[in-house]
């Protein structure tokens, strides 16, 4: 468990040796954020992301029922109730986003049921997706006259390509586990009763993999889907060259002449 409490047993923030798991707890909602919620998002991910022991966070929702499905909406008439309400609903809001979207550290959406509206948003600002059969996606903006802000599309439209985009927004509707792996949703595919242990094995290899290694790659990504103006080559350089420089480099040559398993320290 974290070192301190959360604002909310509506989120659950776990460590398992190097995995750090968060779980949306409010299945009577199927799994809706409320504010509190988004706070403790925040907190748990800087928890994990000042924690070195862990090496890749496993995003899910609880109750087998849905992944997350958006803001909890019958807390708005307390919570946004006026123009400064909803600022500052939304700054607290974005910042859990934000913190999940921005940590270095590898992070797998383990999808389960619904994953409709910001669900899909949360799945998405996570670097891999897994999914069991049965579950649901979609965006249904379209069927509730919202508008959707260029970010959330953008990031959509990285993921899966302008054409799948449209078709997700325009229509609206709910698609299959297959259809979401045939467009790039979701990297894998697999049978309900697999989801645990197959998320845990691919956990298992990339907590096993040099972490820095891992983490280059991860702000490398990141610079590559920015427009080239705004890149920042220096730091893709530079990452590099800390790869080169560690320790971890040294260790993974050494194991593998000596035909061992590295043990990689993250430095």
């Amino acid at each position: 468990m974290l070192d301190q409490p959360l604002t909310t047993s509506k989120m659950i923030g776990e460590k398992d040796g190097p995995i750090g798991r968060i779980i949306f707890n409010n299945p009577a909602r199927h799994n809706a954020v409320s504010l509190e919620m988004w706070q403790a998002l925040a907190q748990i991910m800087a928890d994990f992301e000042s924690d070195p022991a862990i090496r890749v966070i496993v995003v899910t929702g609880a109750g087998g029922k849905a992944f997350v499905s958006g803001a909890d909406i019958s807390e708005f008439k307390e919570k946004r109730n006026s123009v400064e309400a909803a600022e500052e609903y939304s700054r607290i809001s974005e910042a859990g986003r934000k913190a999940l979207a921005d940590t270095l550290k590898p992070t797998i959406a383990m999808i389960r049921g619904y994953c409709i509206g910001g669900g899909m948003a949360t799945a998405i600002s996570c670097d891999l997706r897994i999914a069991a059969e049965g579950s649901k996606f979609g965006v249904p903006a379209a069927k509730l006259g919202l508008g959707y802000a260029y970010d959330g599309i953008k990031k959509l439209i990285d993921l899966v390509g302008p054409a799948y985009a449209r078709e997700i927004f325009y229509t609206a509707r709910q698609f299959t586990g297959e259809e979401a792996l045939r467009m790039g949703v979701i990297n894998q595919l697999v049978p309900d009763a697999e989801l645990e242990s197959y998320v845990k094995n691919y956990c298992d290899t990339i907590a096993g993999n040099a972490p820095l290694t891992v983490r280059s790659v991860k702000q490398i990504v990141r610079e590559a889907l920015k427009d080239e103006s705004e890149r920042d080559m220096a730091l893709c350089t530079r990452v590099v060259e800390e790869c080169f420089a560690s320790e971890d480099y040294t260790e993974g040559r050494t194991a593998f002449m000596e035909k061992r398993r590295p043990v990689f320290k993250g430095r």
